[in-house]
């Protein structure tokens, strides 16, 4: 089974998000705003998508809404939307990421993290238990 971290919230889209920069103590609990929040995509989904050979991240300072599409992620399989979790202005790329995308299929949830955001608004997120639920995921 596909791991699933419980700290962190996730989207039905299969972005997870951590608030400042590190994972919530509790399962559900809020991104805030003003926070600075983390932002990747699961194990789920890089299994899915097989080996990223190329990411297309929002640029630093600008402006996502959640639910919305920020980017792309392409795989030898297919090329999918990436999207947002969180609104809000965009702080960080994780350039180690842009330059070798493997990572995010190696550490999806440690350093192939995607971006950085200053939230204005939380999106519609699951509890990781939640996710795992819908995604067949082990947390």
């Amino acid at each position: 089974m596909t791991k699933i971290v419980p700290e962190l919230r996730y989207s039905a889209e299969h972005e997870w998000v951590a608030a400042d920069g590190a994972v919530p103590v509790t399962a559900g609990a809020v991104v805030t705003v003003g926070a600075i929040a983390t932002v990747g995509v699961s194990a789920v989904a890089t299994e899915a998508l097989g080996d990223i050979v190329y990411l297309d991240l929002p640029g630093v300072g600008s402006t996502i809404s959640a639910g919305t599409s920020c980017g792309e992620i392409e795989s030898t399989k297919s090329v999918s939307d990436l999207y947002a979790p969180v609104s809000g202005e965009i702080t960080e790329i994780n350039a180690d990421a842009v330059a070798d995308p493997a990572v995010v299929n190696q550490d999806p949830y440690g350093a192939g993290w995607l971006f950085k955001v200053s939230v204005s608004e939380e999106g519609p997120l699951l509890s990781a238990a939640e996710y795992a639920e819908k995604n067949g995921g082990e947390l």
